[in-house]
């Protein structure tokens, strides 16, 4: 063979080989959302307009695909939260989509279905949480504005996040707008807790352990919170139910605020490892961080693609193995030179790390096909699979955490 032809069939390798490289690898499904089944919802501001995400960098949102809960049981089903749409999303086994629709304009987004099977859905627009059984029928309705005294109406905390306490019962959601966390007790009553931080923007919500219970006592119902304005991670605990005597009696929070060492990090997802610690990801940081029982805070740097800035982060999950998911993509602000939306997979030793050491083979990547997608959330069924949201691109995404990916 002459030498130009052993060069041409040289660079033609190595573009196939760049191409593979590129490509999305197997066991990434991507499930378009056709929202257009529901009423677009006219008059209110996008989600993002109060800080959930990078919305000031983004430009006009072009979708509003966001929080993911599973129905677990015979008839498994993932459901996903539109919520500029008004509307809910369930899919089933077989990828058959049901929409079910809300009120226009209320905007739902946070989604827990709790240990009754019902499932609980904060209202932002509208300052609601409501809870559907599973044929569908509204059996809760809960006002969950805020008196003040002098105003014309309530104020709408615009409840954002939603997590259950580890009873499994116990309802909790973040006011975005107000800085505050609130519980909802079995009775519907409705305790508010304001958060130090003024201006904090509280976006995710889950349970975890009592930062700060006394040796040989019992630990109290905890929930974590990510602070995205705030730059910090709070801890609120409350006593036991059945402590007081009052029936729907606000029980006595004590909230404590963990500062992170990188300014403006935006934190958006907060999670409890196998390892009993908090982890959580920041979204302009770049990086993953983890909560010590000291309370001083441990930050992994995640990769960025050679020769581009930072990718931005969403939210994050553990699958079965203790390995941690975080899901990364471009800044719209910085979309040159170009890269993919990806998700990460870092190996369960990163428990066992403290920052810088961990390895480049500790790192996993796997691209998704679509592009501008605005990752938002990922969390992991009953099955083992992980499920993804891309609030931007309307998709729902699936992904075996067993695939092969490839080298970041």
């Amino acid at each position: 063979m002459g030498t130009k032809a052993t060069k041409f069939l040289a660079l033609a390798c190595m573009g196939l080989a760049a191409a593979a490289a590129a490509a999305p690898p197997q066991g990434i499904e991507e499930i378009q959302l056709d929202w257009a089944r529901l009423p677009r919802m006219t008059g209110h501001p996008p989600s993002h307009a109060f800080g959930d995400g990078m919305g000031a960098t983004m430009g006009e949102q072009a979708g509003s695909t966001h929080e993911i809960a599973f129905v677990t049981g015979a008839r498994p089903e993932v459901v996903v939260s539109g919520q500029n749409y008004g509307g809910l999303a369930r899919i089933g086994a077989d990828d058959r989509i049901v929409y079910q629709r809300l009120p226009l304009g209320s905007g739902p987004h946070g989604l827990a279905f709790d240990a009754d099977g019902l499932l609980w859905v904060t209202l932002e627009f509208t300052g609601r949480v409501v809870a559907f059984s599973g044929d569908g029928r509204k059996v809760r309705d809960i006002d969950v504005r805020i008196a003040c005294p002098g105003c014309a109406v309530p104020l709408n905390p615009h409840p954002h996040g939603l997590g259950l306490a580890r009873d499994g019962r116990t309802a909790w959601f973040t006011g975005k707008a107000t800085g505050t966390v609130s519980r909802i007790a079995a009775d519907g009553t409705v305790a508010t807790y304001q958060l130090p931080t003024i201006g904090s923007v509280p976006i995710y919500i889950r349970p975890g352990p009592d930062p700060i219970v006394a040796p040989g006592a019992t630990p109290r119902e905890t929930m974590w919170v990510t602070e995205l304005a705030g730059n910090a991670i709070a801890a609120i605990s409350v006593a036991p139910p059945g402590r007081r005597g009052d029936r729907g009696a606000a029980l006595q929070g004590d909230i404590v605020e963990y500062g992170i060492p990188t300014p403006n990090s935006r934190p958006i997802a907060v999670e409890e490892g196998p390892d009993g610690r908090m982890w959580f990801s920041e979204e302009a940081g770049g990086k993953v961080g983890r909560v010590e029982a000291s309370g001083k805070i441990a930050e992994f740097i995640l990769p960025t693609p050679s020769g581009r800035p930072p990718l931005l982060l969403a939210a994050l999950a553990f699958d079965r193995d203790g390995n941690l998911w975080v899901q990364q993509y471009v800044d719209h602000a910085h979309p040159e030179p170009g890269a993919r939306d990806r998700l990460v997979r870092i190996s369960a030793r990163i428990a066992r790390s403290d920052p810088g050491g961990l390895r480049p083979e500790d790192f996993t990547c796997f691209p998704v096909a679509t592009v501008r997608t605005v990752m938002h959330r990922i969390a992991r069924a009953p099955d083992g699979l992980l499920w993804f949201t891309e609030m931007n691109a309307n998709n729902a995404g699936r992904l075996d955490p067993r695939a092969t990916g490839q080298t970041c």
